[in-house]
């Protein structure tokens, strides 16, 4: 690791969920959040056999907001707000839970004959403390929405927040960026100090930050302040995310994220005692709360 650079490097943990795998680096035992980022899974890719799909049944959460950003394949969203959307490479679904949202995720009808591909990215961000217990809300944006910023032999997608002069319209619960960066061969583009906490993650291909390669899979926490190039010999899909610490430390259970461990033992009465909503159309099988739930944050 390059101490100029890197304050830490985290390496996965990868769940195989029979017929892809997620690498997940967030939470982690060094690590629990980058700015208000506090889970960061990549899904896949993968390519799923004729006739399958992914099927996420419904599921609650709280005090957070989920992103999900797909590099292909499609997936569709169901929550207890009445919302049913299909998400599609390039696309945002924002999903804030606050005090209490279910939803599911499964691969649509029509691409199942075929077999659905799967790959992108799903990021839960903590709520400040002052909204951890808003209305819960849904909100889509369509790929051509996101501005998109040209560099040398490379183009960035700016997911959320404001990046190289550029402002995506997701709405932001705190001081956020996140970017999807396209390199191609010898392309390059410059990763600037626009927020106090940030992290690189090498998703596909090859790049190097400043000379440093980059292991894929691996999220890469930046030193405050510095300023750094991007670079790829072959190609590369990058994805660059942080923005302002958080109001005080949170604690993740399951799909559970708070301030306060007390109002996470309350979400888990809750769902064992079925007081969350229901999900319209897609109420009838809902996954049970495990005994050892394979996300937790560490002290």
């Amino acid at each position: 690791m390059n101490d100029d650079l890197f304050l830490l490097t985290l390496q996965p943990v990868t769940h195989d969920l029979g017929g892809f795998k997620v690498h997940r680096t967030l939470p982690n035992k060094e690590r629990t959040t980058v700015g208000p980022f506090i889970f960061f899974d990549q899904m896949g890719p993968a390519h799923l056999p004729p006739g399958e799909g992914i099927d996420v049944r419904p599921h609650p959460h709280i005090n957070l907001a989920t992103v999900t950003y797909l590099f292909a394949g499609a997936i569709d969203h169901r929550d207890s707000l009445g919302t049913y959307r299909t998400i599609e490479p390039g696309a945002v679904n924002l999903m804030t839970a606050g005090k209490g949202i279910v939803h599911s995720e499964r691969s649509p009808a029509s691409v199942r004959p075929g077999g659905p591909e799967l790959s992108g990215i799903q990021t839960w961000l903590a709520l400040p403390k002052a909204k951890e217990e808003m209305d819960p809300a849904f909100e889509h944006v369509p790929k051509d929405a996101l501005p998109v910023v040209e560099g040398t032999l490379a183009t960035a997608r700016v997911v959320m927040g404001s990046l190289w002069g550029a402002s995506s319209p997701v709405t932001c619960h705190s001081e956020t960026i996140y970017a999807d960066i396209a390199l191609q061969p010898g392309g390059s583009v410059p990763i600037d100090p626009e927020a106090d906490e940030r992290a690189v993650y090498l998703a596909e291909g090859d790049a190097s930050l400043d000379g440093m390669p980059l292991q894929p899979s691996t999220l890469y926490v930046l030193r405050p302040g510095i300023a750094a190039t991007l670079r790829s010999e072959r190609g590369a899909h990058v994805m660059l995310c942080g923005g302002a610490p958080m109001d005080g430390p949170r604690f993740v259970w399951w799909n559970f994220v708070s301030s306060s461990r007390d109002r996470i033992n309350q979400a888990k009465e809750d769902w064992k005692a079925e007081r969350f909503p229901l999900v319209p159309d897609d109420a009838v099988d809902r996954i049970p709360i495990p005994e050892i739930p394979k996300t937790v944050s560490y002290p």
